[in-house]
């Protein structure tokens, strides 16, 4: 018998196949919210989207060492962060640069919002992700998975192996440091 995505976080059983209903529906509830993050990591939707299926695949393979420790929301952002950060590391990622900058922000506005709507949240949209890619690695994640994602203190702790403590304090300098670099970019 397969068990429910709840017992998953208490790391009983994990689904046997690719057309496991628990599986699927761990996928349904956090797939967006890994796509986002992996999208304003990566700052490409392609990569993102590559990025996020990557991330599952890996947590199907590994389901069975899923310990239980933390959430299953926690263990799925450590998986991506991880390959996000190995991605970003890789050669071709530091020596190719896609020109998607437009891509990601011409699909946020929504269909009702006036063409100078749009353009205006396609522009912040924009200077947000510049700013974001100005920063060092560490206060981008940390400013994702605060701000972004609303992962508290501990959580985001526990994630980064840190405690919560100095998340806070790198997460003030993380803010200040964004905002100096948002003023440069008008």
């Amino acid at each position: 018998m397969q068990e429910p995505v709840e017992s998953l976080n208490a790391g009983v059983a994990a689904p046997t196949d690719w057309s496991s209903p628990a599986f699927a529906s761990l996928y349904d509830e956090h797939s967006r919210a890994i796509y986002y993050l992996t999208l304003r990591f990566l700052g490409d939707p392609q990569k993102a989207e590559d990025a996020t299926h990557d991330v599952f695949l890996k947590a199907f393979r590994r389901l069975d060492q899923f310990r239980g420790e933390a959430s299953i929301r926690t263990w799925l952002y450590r998986i991506a962060i991880n390959h996000c950060q190995n991605l970003c590391q890789s050669w071709h990622n530091r020596h190719i640069h896609a020109n998607s900058e437009d891509a990601v922000w011409e699909s946020s506005a929504a269909k009702t919002d006036s063409p100078l709507r749009a353009l205006e949240t396609k522009e912040l949209g924009q200077r947000i992700q510049k700013t974001l890619d100005a920063l060092p690695e560490e206060y981008r994640l940390l400013l994702l998975l605060v701000a972004d994602e609303e992962m508290s203190y501990e959580e985001t702790a526990a994630l980064l192996g840190q405690s919560a403590d100095a998340v806070r304090g790198k997460l003030h300098r993380a803010r200040k440091a964004f905002a100096a670099h948002f003023e440069k970019t008008v």
